[in-house]
């Protein structure tokens, strides 16, 4: 009989039990042998367990087992895929926590190695140290509603030197197929993948990695709305030139910033001043193109800025309600890293990298499911199975 995991602080233990083998009977079709099935809902209970560091030989403590070699070879040699289980992830997050006006959100967070051989590190910058770094880079897709926020799918980003040196793929196991794909393209492919399976969401809202315009276009061609971060040097055109976005926040004046919460933090309400400007761009009918300005209330000094695209009757409200659901990717990264193991692997190849970080967010899912209460859809289908002729 399996060990119910040990819930975090404020998450019922059974709930979390519970949730965890909804997890591990949706994906158990995926491993063929019963070996690797078992070991698939050890490692996962593992993940979730108040572990003090998960890697390979304190998970299998955990797990029961002797040694790491069983955890090796689920995530390096046993047979099952890594994308189909992201698929099953997805569908779990949607029948649990999905709502009309969810929000996809974008960003990437690093994870520091040493050497040389891990798949994809080098000499590279994230927001998680702050600076350059020896790292991995990971890109991840978030859906939050009001049920709750959790990931739907991820992507490690290839530095051209990887992509380009066939040796160094072959030897961390890189597929062939796999070229160098800019941080928006694996964003874009990501996003593709969530609207070809129904995710409902009305808005995408990611940081200024993800602002540029490779990202802005493919979703205003997909008619899709989204609340992307712009640099303060990002230009707009208006009253037929092009100014910087600083410039235009520069020239207003304090009538013209309104105090709105962007959505509640740890400390309260997030409280700054907003100032909206509607931009004279072709758009599709009823659709429209504007850039929003957030300032400190402290620090008029301080200023993030935001190109928004929607329908034309979008309050500025909204724009601001869309725009804090970015916190919500800092928080379940930190929770992912520090609850779930996210970033204590000690893998290498692309292979084990992906098999790993996809067990990670299947954990926090469980997670973020088993604290929410949201309820589990499978008697009600189950109901509606034997009700059919």
């Amino acid at each position: 009989m399996s060990t119910p995991p040990v819930a975090a602080p404020s998450v019922p233990a059974g709930g979390l039990f519970a949730v965890v083998n909804a997890v591990h009977g949706r994906i158990a079709p995926r491993f063929r042998r019963a070996e690797a099935r078992a070991r698939a809902r050890r490692y996962l209970a593992g993940l979730l367990a108040p572990v003090e560091r998960k890697n390979g030989w304190q998970l299998a403590e955990q797990m029961g087992e002797a040694g790491p070699q069983g955890v090796q070879r689920l995530l390096n040699a046993a047979d099952w895929d890594a994308d189909a289980v992201r698929d099953d992830l997805r569908a779990f997050v949607m029948e649990r926590l999905g709502a009309s006006d969810g929000v996809l959100v974008l960003d990437e967070t690093g994870f520091l190695k040493k050497g040389t051989k891990s798949v994809g590190v080098q000499r590279q910058y994230s927001g998680t140290a702050g600076r350059r770094e020896n790292q991995q880079i990971g890109v991840f897709l978030l859906y939050a509603s009001a049920h709750g926020a959790t990931f739907l799918d991820r992507a490690l980003y290839l530095p051209e030197v990887w992509a380009g040196d066939a040796p160094r793929r072959a030897e961390a196991g890189v597929p062939e197929a796999v070229p160098f794909a800019t941080k928006g393209e694996l964003a874009t492919a990501m996003l593709a993948r969530a609207f070809a399976a129904g995710v409902p969401a009305a808005w995408v809202v990611g940081d200024t990695v993800y602002g540029h315009d490779e990202v802005r276009q493919w979703l205003e061609d997909q008619g899709r709305s989204y609340v992307l971060a712009v640099p303060a040097t990002h230009g707009v055109w208006t009253a037929a030139h092009q100014v910087e976005a600083r410039v235009l926040a520069d020239g207003l004046a304090d009538h013209a910033w309104t105090p709105l919460s962007a959505g509640e933090g740890s400390q309260g309400a997030r409280l700054y001043d907003w100032a909206c400007f509607a931009l004279p761009y072709e758009v599709a009918p009823g659709m429209a193109h504007w850039l929003l300005v957030r300032r400190s209330c402290s620090d008029p000094t301080e200023r993030a800025y935001y190109r928004v695209y929607g329908p034309a009757d979008t309050p500025v409200a909204t724009m601001v309600r869309v725009a804090g659901r970015r916190w919500c990717i800092e928080v379940a990264f930190e929770e992912a890293k520090g609850l779930v193991g996210l970033d204590q692997y000690e893998v290498r190849g692309w292979t084990a990298w992906h098999r790993h970080i996809t067990f990670a967010l299947l954990a926090h899912a469980a997670l973020v499911v088993a604290r929410t209460g949201a309820p589990d859809p499978a008697p009600e289908r189950e109901r509606g199975a034997r009700r059919a002729p």
